[in-house]
């Protein structure tokens, strides 16, 4: 334990832990104890009686190093092998067996664009980043994390996962509200100062989305766009993973751009499988995928930059078009990119 927690431990009330880290509650739940909250832990679990604990068989002494082991592992780092500062992804081979000669750095903040025809294995790339792949998959491709392999405890473990994804398609099973459904995940994340982030994340969901929606609508009458942005701001704002990867999300009817540079800002790794040229050319570098192999990684250039200008005032047209749409209203175009 470090020495800024066992401070904390120390220094802070129960009722204190308990707002900074609300999944601590449980451990008391758990044996059925309403300790004094405002005493230290220490204090509260040491001033136990033998007989609190006669369900359990435990003494006092064996609680508190029992809620030691539990702070310890459910405030841990976001990653057991510390910060993320650099991913690399080592080519392997195309469908036919041609080697990919390709070593690819990024780092935190970079957002790298996955393009090529319909099956030419965008998705199978994700996948390989996704499972941290080390030479096991059918392309061969190795992924490091800090410039070393990624041992088996994390590309296997089930807790503080490096990578979280966003599919396509993303259907919400439980029947939660909103509020309820950033309440679940700014606990199980370990929020600090969880009203905060849940106003936050929300605020950014209505911005990307376009469309109102309130705090207590259920999750399952959100709209496509609705829902996908909701999933991107958690990921954004509360997720752990330094790691995101973005499978097409320009059918999804949110602010792609927006959604793009949150991600970014977070200082996340992201990689985007896109066929939109708004995404594509808003990366740093973009693969090129053709018969299941990377052929080729490309800069983006002051070139694609400046058309990249006209190509977002072209977009936004559109967008005003699809809006009026929407809206039942006549359509009526007045300018055109200069």
């Amino acid at each position: 334990m470090n020495e800024q927690t066992q401070n904390a431990l120390e220094r802070m009330s129960l009722a204190e832990l308990f707002r900074t880290w609300p999944v601590l509650h449980d451990f008391f739940e758990n044996l059925r104890l309403s300790p004094d909250l405002s005493l230290t832990a220490e204090d509260a679990l040491l001033s136990l009686s033998p007989e609190d604990l006669a369900d359990f068989a435990l003494l006092p002494m064996d609680v508190y190093d029992q809620f030691l082991q539990y702070f310890e592992r459910f405030t841990a780092p976001a990653s057991d092998q510390g910060v993320i500062q650099a991913l690399t992804l080592i080519g392997g081979h195309d469908k036919s067996g041609v080697p990919e000669e390709c070593r690819l750095n990024v780092c935190p903040g970079d957002i790298i664009s996955v393009v090529g025809p319909t099956g030419s294995g965008k998705s199978r790339l994700l996948e390989d980043i996704e499972c941290l792949a080390q030479g096991d998959t059918p392309t061969g491709r190795r992924i490091l994390l800090n410039h070393a392999p990624v041992p088996d405890d994390i590309r296997f473990g089930t807790r503080h996962k490096p990578v979280a994804q966003l599919t396509q398609n993303m259907n919400f099973v439980m029947d939660l509200t909103v509020r309820e459904f950033l309440e679940m995940h700014a606990r199980c994340r370990l929020q600090p100062d969880e009203k905060a982030r849940i106003a936050a994340c929300f605020d950014c969901a209505i911005r990307l989305s376009g469309e109102a929606f309130e705090l207590d609508t259920k999750v399952t009458r959100l709209s496509g766009g609705q829902s996908r942005a909701l999933m991107i701001t958690d990921t954004a704002c509360m997720s752990r993973s330094p790691i995101i990867l973005v499978d097409e999300i320009e059918n999804a009817g949110i602010n792609r751009h927006e959604a793009i540079r949150l991600l970014a800002q977070e200082g996340k790794i992201v990689f985007l499988s896109t066929y939109d040229p708004v995404l594509a050319l808003n990366a740093s570098r973009r693969i090129v995928i053709k018969n299941g192999g990377i052929c080729k990684i490309l800069h983006t250039t002051s070139e694609e930059r400046a058309g990249l200008h006209i190509i977002e005032r072209l977009d936004s047209i559109l967008r005003g078009v699809q809006d009026d749409l929407r809206r039942g209203e006549r359509i009526t175009i007045t300018e055109m990119p200069g």
